[in-house]
């Protein structure tokens, strides 16, 4: 029996994209034992999955602790592991890669970079571009193991899966409301990740004046407060239901998985959406390379909108160190991303899964 271990110690969203090397894997080993080492709080998006055996969940603080980092090191080379993939390859996950002792060890080779110090026993290019509707991230991903474990492409499979127990299924607390919800991702996962308040305030009115839907907010629990002055703001108050809210990962994933549809920044909760086969419309922010993060967009299902969409002249490049200084200040580039310019992609998207319910 093959013992595989992925260690993808990033955000939500990083983990879930990542679970595709696990169902992959099931494939090519049906017998191997597959782990996870991850952050202990993105472990909601892999729960359940029957394709991950055990999950190994760490503190991002600890994982920075030299007398942690040993304990963890001897603990995943005790477990004896054959293969171990680090798809994010930070310093932490390559020092326990070395020191696992697993005959082979995969990571990514960065571009333009040779390091001397070999973590790895096998490494893969990042892909040059995107050539599959799943997106770069996850075409990464699946080069990352087909490189090595070859499948027909037929036997591959590009869509990350979120597993609901029967009782997740059973959620009812919108139960109450004779009409449809739609979940909107009002704040992103960090500032720079967050459009102008009163643009969102602005899309808000628009979905509840044009339809007859109750919208739901989803936010951190630290943003209670700025999700709490959005929703002062807005017009139609009586079509926003303030009072449901989930505040872990598989709380908002039984949530969404009774929602229509999402609306919302890039981030997480779109691919978890995703992942539960829910329409969503996505804003990404200013910095973000949307051919890398834009998955299974078809334009009717999943589509999405970017300023260099609408303004393909702003820069003269959009390299990594340009990308970075936008980062550090997104802002006034987000103010260039209007509600007018949003409204223009986004009103046929919900018009198309919505049209039942236009007022």
């Amino acid at each position: 029996m093959k013992k595989i271990l992925v260690i993808q110690n990033k955000r939500i969203g990083d983990v879930l994209i990542a679970s595709v090397i696990a169902q992959n894997m099931k494939t090519v080993f049906p017998d191997s034992q597959i782990d996870y080492l991850v952050y202990d709080f993105t472990t909601g998006v892999i729960e359940n999955n029957p394709n991950i055996d055990n999950i190994i969940a760490v503190n991002e603080k600890e994982l920075k602790q030299f007398k942690f980092m040993r304990r963890l090191i001897k603990q995943v080379k005790n477990n004896k592991y054959d293969i171990i993939f680090d798809p994010y390859s930070k310093l932490q996950s390559r020092i326990i890669c070395y020191f696992s002792g697993a005959k082979m060890r995969i990571g990514f080779q960065k571009r333009g970079k040779n390091p001397w110090f070999k973590f790895y026993t096998h490494t893969v290019p990042l892909l040059e571009e995107k050539k599959h509707i799943s997106g770069k991230a996850i075409e990464d991903r699946i080069n990352m193991f087909n490189t090595f474990f070859p499948l027909a492409q037929n036997q591959i499979d590009y869509e990350p899966h979120i597993v609901l127990t029967q009782n997740e299924q059973q959620y009812n607390k919108l139960n109450k409301y004779n009409k449809p919800a739609i979940m909107l991702g009002v704040l992103g996962s960090t500032p720079q990740k967050s459009m102008p308040y009163q643009y969102i305030v602005a899309l808000i009115d628009h979905i509840t004046a044009t339809y007859n839907v109750n919208v739901l907010f989803n936010y951190a629990p630290h943003q209670k407060a700025d999700a709490l002055s959005i929703y002062n703001q807005c017009q139609n108050k009586s079509n926003i239901i303030i009072d449901i809210y989930e505040d872990s990962i598989r709380g908002f994933i039984t949530l969404m998985n009774k929602c229509e549809l999402l609306v919302g920044n890039e981030g997480g909760i779109v691919h978890i959406s995703k992942a539960l086969n829910k329409p969503t419309f996505t804003i990404f922010s200013p910095y973000v390379l949307k051919e890398h993060w834009a998955s299974f967009e078809d334009g009717k299902k999943h589509t999405s909108i970017h300023l260099l969409e609408e303004k393909p002249n702003l820069f003269d490049e959009f390299s990594v160190e340009q990308r970075r200084k936008i980062e550090e200040n997104p802002h006034e580039l987000y103010q260039m991303l209007t509600p007018e310019m949003i409204l223009k992609r986004l009103t046929p998207f919900l018009d198309f899964h919505l049209k039942a319910f236009k007022n």
